[in-house]
């Protein structure tokens, strides 16, 4: 015959098992849709740190105009400034000939007895500074520069990159907060469920004299724990999955950022103690209310 005291102690640990194993599952969600929101950001600032600001200058200026230009440009804050990313860069007229010949295979000078391609200065604008009007404010200021003959960017992609990041932000914000909902509801109800079967054990706590914090104490301990090793367990899952990634599809390790992903999977940790101990509280004081007719 089983002995009834095993058989408890063999369900209280499928019990708090299966806690473990839908909180894990649930915070491995959530990181993965963060994981999905950190590429998505790091595609963006790719994309924006191609957007260039080209600075047309007059034709026959000598190297100590070209020297001063060059050091007013550069004092401008809103040029990108980072280590692996030129912000400002000069284009001699030679160069863009030899460009736009490489480019268009044809060669104008053999029809043209000068270049009508002018010296430049090449811009990548930060991405604080990037919206249309902003843009529009920052040209005029480049106009006025003597020796700048035309100012140009792509107003139509700005435009559009904007819009798009807009729309793409609202949707996945909806998601986020769906997420955040369903992920929040059902920790809850799993260990609420799971403590269902202690319900009589606390009833029994509170008849021989415990107080309330003594008889919440073990139960908000397990809860943290359990919680934070999920979060770890989570976490770890997620790292694999994204160092198999890199591994198996070219220009992966382009996107990535591992202070926000240390970030995120620090996060799941304390998420998943905070929210743990955040339903186990509720649960428990729920059955500290309830009379011994109702836990029946």
């Amino acid at each position: 015959m089983a002995n009834p005291s095993r058989k408890k102690k063999t369900l209280g640990h499928f019990k708090f098992g299966s806690v473990l194993f839908s909180t894990t599952l649930s915070l491995f969600i959530v990181g993965l849709f963060g994981v999905i929101l950190i590429q998505a950001r790091s595609l963006t600032k790719m994309i924006r740190e191609n957007i260039e600001v080209q600075i047309f200058l007059d034709k026959g200026l000598s190297e100590e105009q070209l020297a001063e230009i060059d050091k007013n440009i550069s004092g401008r804050p809103f040029i990108l400034t980072k280590a692996d990313t030129v912000g400002l860069r000069f284009i001699s007229d030679e160069e863009a000939a030899a460009t736009f010949i490489e480019n268009t295979g044809e060669d104008f000078t053999e029809f043209l007895e000068e270049n009508p391609l002018r010296d430049s200065f090449v811009i990548v604008v930060a991405e604080e500074f990037q919206t249309s009007e902003q843009l529009e404010t920052i040209a005029k200021d480049l106009e006025g520069i003597p020796g700048v003959f035309e100012v140009s960017y792509m107003t139509d992609l700005v435009d559009s990159i904007n819009k798009n990041l807009l729309k793409v932000s609202l949707v996945l914000g909806g998601f986020i907060s769906i997420l955040i909902i369903t992920v929040v509801m059902l920790i809850n109800n799993t260990i609420r469920l799971a403590l269902f079967s202690q319900r009589f054990l606390i009833r029994s706590m509170q008849l021989v004299g415990a107080t309330r914090g003594f008889i919440r104490k073990p139960f908000l301990q397990r809860a943290l724990l359990f919680g934070m090793i999920a979060g770890a367990v989570a976490s770890a899952i997620l790292f694999a999955l994204v160092e198999y990634t890199k591994a198996n599809i070219e220009g992966f390790v382009m996107l990535q950022n591992q202070e926000m992903l240390i970030l995120l999977f620090l996060t799941l940790i304390v998420i998943g103690g905070i929210l743990s101990v955040f339903s186990t509280l509720r649960a428990v004081n729920k059955y500290l209310n309830m009379s011994l007719d109702e836990l029946y």
